[in-house]
């Protein structure tokens, strides 16, 4: 039986993410109390059966109710129940233009509390469940579309091994901050500077063509491909449900999105559960 905790920043995405898994089938409930948590697990343990559920949790509750969290977890998992945390994220000032369009209030903010600073609040409250997410998706550079198909792609599968996003992005635009490995391929030759392959993306072929020709990329791939091949056993041995590994190049047009397709090929051919996604590209 499967129980998804989804929380986050307020603006994040924390409602549509509660929404993408209603509609896939998902039994859900949005702020729930924490301290219901428990006996809401034991309540739904009881029952038996293979439903999914989803509960979402905020920074409205309490302090004190937040703290208590990592045992109310422990606790979850002791009644047998596959309870994992998801928890949505975006940087400040993405948080602060949200609010800005949409003319909402911050549950924290109020008259002698700055959004700015209700926001830092948030963070804090919510850090008891941040450092406890198998899955931290960030949405600053997200949109509502992409936002349902990474919740789709990565939740609502039937989930039997570790599932792994391989994500491409471009370094000028800003290093993802959910990545567990980032490796940086900018010490590759670019194919910018070929008038030819400017325009077009690593999934072109006359750019696969240019990269596979240069013996160093084979290198920076095949090394790469070793170390996931070598340690996303250990991973999935520890219980580890999610794995994110992000590729960057200077764009994120020509090489990291080389790379990350090369990559989730080659651990296709060995049975592996992966997702694709180029930040960058339209």
């Amino acid at each position: 039986m499967r129980l998804i905790i989804v929380s986050g920043l307020s603006g994040s995405g924390k409602s549509v993410a509660l929404a993408t898994l209603e509609d896939s089938g998902f039994y859900c409930i949005d702020n729930l109390p924490v301290d219901l948590l428990d006996a809401f697990g034991r309540h739904i343990a009881d029952t038996g059966g293979e439903e999914s559920y989803a509960v979402g949790i905020d920074a409205r509750n309490r302090p004190a109710s937040l703290a208590q969290f990592p045992s109310i977890l422990d606790s979850l998992r002791e009644q047998g129940l596959d309870a994992e945390i998801v928890f949505l994220d975006a940087d400040d000032p993405t948080l602060l233009k949200r609010f800005s369009e949409t003319r909402r209030r911050h549950p924290l903010s109020g008259p002698d509390l700055p959004l700015a600073e209700a926001i830092q609040g948030e963070r804090e409250r919510l850090m008891p469940l941040h450092e406890r997410a198998d899955l931290t998706v960030d949405t600053t550079r997200t949109t509502l579309h992409e936002l349902r198909g990474i919740i789709r792609a990565r939740l609502t599968q039937s989930r039997t091994h570790l599932s792994v996003q391989l994500e491409s992005f471009g370094y000028k635009h800003g290093t993802p901050t959910d990545a567990d490995f980032v490796f940086d391929s900018r010490c590759l030759p670019n194919p910018h500077w070929q008038p030819a392959l400017r325009p077009l993306t690593g999934r072109d072929q006359p750019v696969i063509d240019f990269l596979d020709a240069t013996p160093l990329v084979a290198r920076y791939r095949r090394q790469i491909s070793d170390f996931m091949e070598d340690w996303l056993p250990v991973f999935e041995a520890e219980n580890r449900s999610y794995l994110t590994v992000a590729i960057g190049c200077t764009g994120g047009q020509h090489r990291s999105v080389y790379l990350v397709e090369a990559l989730a090929a080659n651990l296709r051919q060995h049975d592996v559960a992966v997702t694709v996604r180029h930040r960058e590209l339209p």
